[in-house]
């Protein structure tokens, strides 16, 4: 069936799509993968396993997602929308992964269920049911803005970043931020009046945050925090000072404000590449003079020196094997003859220096070659 782009929106943040018949006036909602966060590709699709068929995994908004076994007799399959059990009433959700690979994530969760009794799925969703999802839906934005406004009423330091409302309508998690500890006793009170549900807060951080909204990096993919990640390790300076990498926060900073997450992802390279360099504590004694550490290529395992100590020009290069036995010929007393032969014309590094200039991205401009009108005049 052809739909209409007018009739039809993406829901990104549950990774399905919304189409309505202009007609009947009923939705249609579609799983769509490629809009889910932390979305696991399986790697087992086309295996059978009679242990896993009951198992599936549940994605509800953004990063929420649970394992979940059917309780309903129906036969359930990827892509369906599904109304499962929850604390109060019922939610509503869409399921995402089923099969063996269920058990797999299974064990990555640490989710054992002989011991641990998981959550049920009741049935596959009705019209009546998606309905009153959506309408629930609709109203978040709403409640958002209105929750932020109570908050600031209040007077507490903390940020309303997302409201999620529960399948059936009678529930809402407001996450929020906060730097310190935040006495919200009487802000649920007011949510609660207000709203006419109930009321779950729950604390993120500002990387969770950046995962439940989403968008594209400098990299040009998606956010790691928003496609893959789920447990976020503390990131320090040390990270980028390792990686030789120049402490700009302009270039360190995500878009949450905070030491990017990539930077952690090669640290333990660059540490065991370290390692196998030479420590150079003092500058090599060469016969010409004393040879001074500029640069140092950690990956490539070469090191720069130059005669004039904090100069780029006129560096050469060593190896570490090389500097290892320039470093046990000066232990002994003895000092090669130069480094003035092996000269580097041009580094195979470039400094990151006017990156920031903001008519980089101009044209050049080409110079206009004026014609001497007296000669013109006088070749006449």
């Amino acid at each position: 069936m052809d739909y209409d782009r007018e009739s039809t929106h993406f829901d990104c943040f549950r990774g399905c799509s919304v189409t309505v018949d202009e007609e009947t006036l009923e939705k249609q909602i579609k799983y769509r993968p490629g809009c889910c966060k932390l979305e696991v590709y399986d790697v087992l699709k086309g295996i059978s396993q009679e242990q896993w068929d009951n198992y599936f995994e549940v994605r509800f908004k953004n990063t929420r997602k649970g394992i979940y076994v059917n309780a309903s007799g129906q036969s359930i399959k990827m892509g369906d929308l599904v109304v499962v059990e929850a604390a109060t009433g019922h939610d509503l959700g869409i399921v995402t992964l089923d099969g063996p690979i269920v058990g797999r994530q299974m064990k990555c969760r640490g989710i054992d269920p002989e011991t641990q009794e998981l959550k049920k799925i009741y049935r596959k969703a009705r019209p009546f049911d998606i309905q009153r999802w959506q309408d629930a839906i609709a109203r978040e934005q709403e409640t958002m803005i209105r929750a932020r406004v109570l908050a600031n009423n209040l007077g507490l330091e903390m940020k309303i970043g997302d409201v999620e409302f529960q399948g059936d309508g009678t529930k809402a998690i407001f996450y929020y931020i906060a730097d310190g500890r935040v006495d919200f006793r009487q802000l649920i009170k007011d949510f609660a009046e207000e709203f006419h549900i109930r009321v779950e807060m729950k604390q993120i951080g500002a990387r969770q945050e950046a995962g439940l909204i989403g968008g594209i990096g400098v990299c040009g993919r998606e956010l790691c925090c928003a496609n893959y990640i789920t447990e976020f390790k503390s990131i320090a300076t040390s990270a980028a000072r390792v990686q030789d990498l120049s402490l700009n926060p302009q270039k360190l900073a995500g878009q949450c404000g905070k030491l990017k997450c990539c930077l952690n992802y090669e640290v333990e390279a660059y540490l065991d590449a370290q390692s196998k360099l030479p420590k150079v504590v003092e500058p090599l004694e060469l016969e010409d003079g004393q040879a001074f550490l500029v640069k140092t290529d950690i990956l490539a395992q070469k090191l720069y020196f130059s005669y004039e100590k904090g100069s780029l020009v006129n560096i050469h290069c060593l190896t570490a094997d090389e500097v290892r036995e320039i470093q046990a010929m000066n232990r002994r007393g003895e000092k090669p003859a130069t480094l003035r032969q092996e000269a580097v014309s041009s580094p195979e590094f470039v400094t990151a220096v006017g990156d920031d200039a903001i008519n980089r991205f101009d044209p050049e401009k080409k110079k206009k070659h004026r014609k001497n009108k007296n000669r013109r005049n006088g070749s006449r």
